[in-house]
């Protein structure tokens, strides 16, 4: 068996000795959108540093724990905070909790994320389905494949799940709540956009831009998981000017602000798979 298999093992039995339920959906939550694991009912909490060969999230926003438990009627985790290439850590070392999922025995994820609205329809505050995405990051399918988990060239033409995507309509306007769908850009960060990077990412079709997700929908993908995305916007380029500027403590409380919005949404979502 392929070393990386063993290592997402060991991490998946460690889990397993801890929680009741085995979990069908995965959750993993942004910058600021750690709210959703506040409603997740008979909940276990796992901080990273006690599972074996995870890392540590260091970015504003991400408290860094697996949340195990019932969300919609459905048994769930939720990562609460993420890893990012921007962080120093590898390709491998951002995806491997999406591995680690997959062993576990979900089948589902849904990711979530703050971004920076590219076109002009983008505000403080929206959703946005991610119907696409382009990736300006290292692919961390490069090197030799996981045969035991996914194929060599594994398709994304679509990356995100159509038929999650026609619940979210469904329900979100049963809800009264107004969506957005888009393309997300992703970079490596830290640094935020420049307007003409703004520019640029319009250009190629870009709706959104931030910097993590794209590497986890493609792990995900390859490993046979169903995806959902969403981009709460929490800044936008048409605002940006010589004395207004991008600051990640403002992008923390936009995203709070819209945190309880996109949980519900998550919620009803889910209770209808």
């Amino acid at each position: 068996m392929d070393e990386r298999v063993i290592r997402f093992d060991e991490s998946a039995d460690f889990l397993r000795s801890r929680i009741k339920e085995i979990p069908e959906i995965g959750i993993i939550l942004g910058s600021g959108l750690g709210k959703l694991a506040d409603k997740i009912e008979d909940p276990t909490i796992i901080p990273y540093t006690e599972i074996p060969n995870f890392k540590r999230s260091t970015a504003v926003g991400h408290k860094g724990n697996l949340i195990f438990g019932r969300l919609g009627g459905r048994s769930v985790v939720a990562m609460q905070g993420r890893f990012h290439y921007y962080e120093g850590y590898t390709m491998q070392e951002v995806t491997f909790p999406v591995r680690v999922m997959a062993r576990l025995g979900v089948k589902t994820l849904f990711v979530s994320n703050a971004a920076g609205g590219i076109t002009t329809d983008l505000h403080v505050g929206d959703l946005m389905i991610i119907t696409d995405h382009i990736n300006l990051m290292p692919n961390p399918l490069i090197g030799k494949n996981i045969d035991e988990m996914g194929v060599r060239f594994p398709d994304m033409t679509t990356a995100y799940s159509t038929r999650i995507r026609k619940i979210a309509d469904e329900e979100a306007a049963q809800m009264g709540i107004s969506l957005k769908r888009g393309v997300y850009v992703a970079g490596t960060g830290p640094t935020y956009e420049t307007p003409a990077e703004y520019r640029y990412f319009g250009a190629i079709g870009g709706n959104a831009v931030g910097m993590s997700t794209v590497p986890e929908v493609i792990v995900a993908r390859h490993s046979g998981l169903e995806v959902f995305g969403m981009s709460v916007i929490t800044n936008e380029s048409a605002a940006l000017s010589e004395e207004v500027k991008n600051d990640e403590n403002d992008v923390v409380i936009a995203a709070d602000k819209a945190a309880d919005k996109m949980t519900a949404l998550f919620e009803r979502i889910i209770s209808k798979l």
